[in-house]
């Protein structure tokens, strides 16, 4: 009779060290994330503290040698100053900025859009040529058109009006191009089931590829409007009476040759800033899905 002896089994290794490693591992991970993350955003706010801070106090305070974290006396009243300076008629700066940047954004995306789209989807022997030749206006330098669209503005009365200020700058090479590919990658399904129900190009274009691509265009009405309002060369020639400025050209005024007022720069930046702010506030989720849509790869 044989006796058989039990095998004994070795204790398995306990299954949950490695997810503590990987737990341990994983906050560590996390804790570095949420800190370099809180470092880059303190260092993304500090020019923020620094215009604000600026803005609030006096020339002394600002220019001078003991820096203290906040002013020792806030001056609400060079919001106040700033407004009423009839020689720099702010309020009315902003107001053209705001038309300027706004028409131009509107007038850009319904031309470049509209370009882009024929580019993409009308069939047409030259469309390549004619793509090439937009790719070229890239790289020509703006000096070089300046002064040809300044005497042809000129000839036609537009200085110192929103025509001037907003007509030659309708068309964009570069938000052509990035329309373009963005519509090479649309589902052509849609367009042609909008053309079996009788649609041209422009119907389809308006009544199907727009209301599927709101989120491009509003990444797009971002970046066109963030233009608009911080240019500053064309506005300064065409806005040559203080009623035709621009917010940018206002800035400007504070800082001449003989004198710089240093509040007035601060409080003036401050609050030009603040549409900025708030147009990418709400509309950045949609910036970065539109510059994803399009296909390019940085």
């Amino acid at each position: 009779m044989t006796t058989t002896i039990p095998k004994v089994r070795k204790p398995a290794p306990k299954a949950d060290t490695p997810s503590r490693v990987g737990r341990g591992g994983g906050v560590m991970s996390s804790t570095g994330l949420y800190i370099a993350t809180g470092v880059a955003a303190l260092l993304f706010l500090i020019p923020f503290y620094i215009l604000v801070r600026n803005a609030l106090s006096t020339d002394a305070e600002i220019t001078g040698e003991n820096w203290t974290l906040f002013p020792t006396d806030i001056q609400w009243g060079n919001i106040s100053e700033l407004f009423s300076d009839e020689t720099v008629p702010f309020a009315r700066t902003l107001w053209n900025s705001a038309v300027v940047a706004t028409l131009h954004t509107v007038g850009v995306l319904l031309v470049c859009s509209l370009a882009g789209y024929g580019l993409a989807r009308i069939p047409y022997k030259h469309a390549n040529k004619v793509f090439y030749a937009v790719l070229g206006t890239l790289m020509v330098p703006t000096a070089v058109t300046f002064v040809p669209s300044f005497v042809l503005v000129s000839s036609l009365g537009w200085v110192d009006t929103y025509r001037g200020l907003i007509i030659p700058g309708l068309f964009s090479g570069f938000t052509c191009f990035l329309f373009r590919q963005y519509f090479l990658g649309f589902p052509k399904e849609l367009e042609e089931a909008a053309r079996m129900d009788g649609l041209g190009y422009w119907g389809a274009y308006w009544r199907v590829v727009v209301p599927n691509s709101l989120n491009f265009f509003a990444a797009m009405a971002t970046i066109t409007f963030i233009a608009g309002w911080n240019a500053f060369l064309w506005p300064l020639v065409i806005g040559q009476d203080p009623s035709a400025w621009t917010v940018q050209v206002a800035l400007s005024s504070y800082m001449t040759n003989q004198t710089v007022v240093f509040h007035m720069i601060f409080m003036a930046t401050a609050i030009s800033i603040l549409p900025l702010v708030f147009v990418f506030l709400f509309l950045q989720r949609w910036l970065v899905q539109g510059i994803a849509q399009t296909g390019i790869k940085g």
